[in-house]
């Protein structure tokens, strides 16, 4: 595994590093293709957010610089940053000033089987809940461990995500994707100010449906909604869009729309369009 710290080859992180002791700090996942990483303005746009809300002093040339030159190096495959606060002692009062660390990894394409993008997927009813904090809802912070309890919810393989929900059981998002609804042709996806991961390839969904002549809206999702979806998808920035065939005892086929949004970003994922 290729891995950076602070711009040097390094594979150890301090036992002060207040990412280990408190998850203090943010993380971005980065698809590499071909050395070039085409939602970078979006994960870096999404960092400053983070940065901002969790007063983390950020130096935005200098992370662009590493990632672009970790990327050239790892050519394909998927860049972790993990930015923390740095160095602290004992106590969750942030050391002042602030030194913030900077870690990336790289690793080779995951293996994702064509079919989940092809045939569709079936998501698992996660009974795990996503409890609301506006302050860090929409951030990729270290603490996941929501997502944890999740996923170790199932083993069954023919389950690809699974389905969150909130304390209130408003629809929020997959374990690791976000979810799109699509009803009478509009495109529909959960509003994301409680909590949720506030995804790059979300993000760019939204822009390109939008100039494309498609109809969308970011609300409050309910298990109603669901279910009298016409098509349901997920997206994640390292497969793309797989659509969801079936959860619970609800089933979807495959739709147009969500064939025609596969094809509008077939050039972020150098698939065929």
């Amino acid at each position: 595994m290729l891995s950076w710290i602070d711009g040097r080859p390094a594979q150890q992180v301090p036992l002060t590093d207040r990412g280990l002791a408190y998850g203090d700090g943010l993380f971005e996942t980065i698809a590499v293709r071909a050395g070039r990483m085409p939602l970078l303005a979006r994960h870096l746009a999404r960092l400053c957010e983070g940065c901002a809300r969790l007063a983390l002093p950020l130096e935005r040339p200098l992370i662009e610089d590493e990632l672009q030159r970790f990327a050239r190096e790892l050519g394909q495959g998927v860049v972790k940053l993990i930015l923390t606060r740095g160095d602290g002692l004992r106590g969750y009062g942030a050391p002042q000033p602030t030194h913030p660390r900077r870690i990336l990894t790289g690793n080779p394409p995951p293996a994702y089987p064509p079919a989940h993008r092809q045939q569709g997927i079936t998501l698992y009813p996660c009974q795990t809940r996503l409890a609301h904090q506006p302050r860090l809802a929409g951030l990729k912070h270290l603490n996941r461990l929501e997502q944890v309890l999740a996923r170790s919810e199932w083993q069954d393989s023919r389950y690809a995500e699974g389905l969150m929900r909130d304390m209130r059981g408003r629809v929020i998002e997959g374990v690791f994707s976000n979810l799109f609804l699509v009803r009478a042709g509009v495109l529909l996806t959960a509003d994301l100010r409680r909590c949720g991961v506030a995804g790059t390839l979300r993000a760019e969904l939204l822009v390109r449906a939008a100039a494309a002549g498609i109809a969308v809206q970011v609300r409050d999702l309910s298990l109603q909604d669901l279910r009298c979806a016409d098509e349901v998808f997920m997206c994640n920035s390292l497969y793309g869009i797989w659509p969801v065939i079936a959860w619970q005892a609800q089933r979807w086929e495959v739709g147009p729309l969500t064939r025609t949004l596969q094809t509008l970003i077939a050039d972020l994922l150098d698939e065929p369009a």
